[in-house]
Parts: structure tokens; sequence; C-alpha cells
């Protein structure tokens, strides 16, 4: 019979390697894309904004909910990206469309983050400016 522990410690070692595997994606990504640094940069600053600004916790769920999906847009891209360059090495007319369809996913979510950005901080922001 097999030891039940080390079926516990083979599963806790294989989460670990995932999880250093999710660490190298977040890593690459914020290494070579330079949208990202961008999505870094209005996340931060989103943030921060949020904090002095007090919202409130539904209004928080919101702000979170657009950042960690423009986040994941941008991974997927990323992600498409590198697939397309793989099968696809030379130019072909669709693996611009993948790319950009791609890309284009990533504006949406931006957008959207945006558009929600300005309806919640922008009257508190408004407010506490004296405007």
């Amino acid at each position: 019979m097999k030891n039940p522990d080390n079926k516990f410690s083979i599963f806790f070692l294989e989460r670990l390697k995932s999880f250093k595997h999710a660490w190298d994606g977040w890593k690459f990504v914020l290494k070579t894309q330079q949208n990202a640094w961008i999505h870094l940069a209005a996340t931060i600053l989103v943030i921060l904004m949020s904090l002095w600004l007090r919202i409130q916790r539904a209004d928080w769920i919101a702000i979170l909910l657009v950042i960690g999906i423009v986040w994941t847009a941008e991974f997927f891209n990323t992600a498409m990206e590198a697939v397309v360059d793989l099968v696809s090495p030379e130019k072909h007319p669709l693996a611009k469309i993948g790319k950009d369809v791609g890309a284009a996913a990533v504006l949406i979510a931006a957008g959207m983050a945006l558009a929600i950005g300005l309806i919640i901080l922008g009257p508190p922001l408004l407010v506490k400016l004296g405007l």
C-alpha cells in the first residue's frame, strides 16, 4: 500500500510548481509587453486613488473586477501571440488577424475599465477637489 503522506507531499509540490510557472508568466509579460507597463501604472494609480477617495465596497468590487479583466485579456493576448508566432513564424494574413483580434480584446477591456473607473472615481474626485 502506498503512503498517503507521500501523495499529499507530491500534490503539494506539484501545486508549488504550478505557482512558479504562473509567476514565470507574470515576469515574462511584465518584461516583454510594453502595454503591460501601462496597465501596471494604471492599476497602481487607480488603487491609490480608490484608497484616497475611500470608495465603497461595491465600488471596490467593480474596480478590482475590471482591473482583473484587463490583465486577463493582456495575458491571453500575449499567450495567443506566442502560439501564433510558434505555428506561423513567417507573416501570414490569418496570423495577423489572430493577433489583431487579440489586441482588440485588450482594447475593449481597457476601454470598459476606463469607463467604469470614470463613473466610480469621477464624482468623488470632483468633490475631493472642490469642483
